[in-house]
């Protein structure tokens, strides 16, 4: 009798075992300094940070003159100027009332979102 209650009790243990197994942390929402390298406690440099950032995602359909949706980008001052309208952390951020970007890839990262953001949040300076 005491081995039938032992052959119940083990593949209980057993299975909650396997599920609490099964649970991980998304160690770069916990953590997003650390896991993700993303760093926007320093200022943050327009031409080494947000500079490869708008390459990357943004330049190749509004490269100015003629940029697709009217927005031309690509030099400090088209960028400083849809930055400080809001156009540019709406977009990227999929705020409300504003065209999610990029248009037809992945959405930026978090820590990309967050530098950018940091750069509009200390004026869009030209460094």
């Amino acid at each position: 009798m005491k081995l039938k209650g032992i052959y119940t009790i083990i593949p209980a243990i057993l299975g909650l075992l396997a599920i609490s197994s099964c649970y991980y942390d998304k160690a770069d929402l916990l953590y997003p300094a650390i896991v993700s390298g993303c760093d926007t406690a320093n200022a943050i440099s327009y031409t080494q940070k947000v500079v490869p950032i708008l390459q990357q995602q943004c330049y190749s359909c509004h490269q100015a003159p003629g940029g697709s949706g009217g927005i031309d980008m690509g030099t400090y001052d088209t960028d400083k100027a849809i930055a400080i309208d809001g156009k540019l952390h709406g977009s990227i951020s999929y705020a409300p009332g504003y065209s999610p970007m990029p248009e037809g890839a992945p959405r930026l990262t978090d820590c990309q979102i967050a530098t950018i953001k940091k750069w509009i949040d200390e004026n869009s300076p030209n460094n």
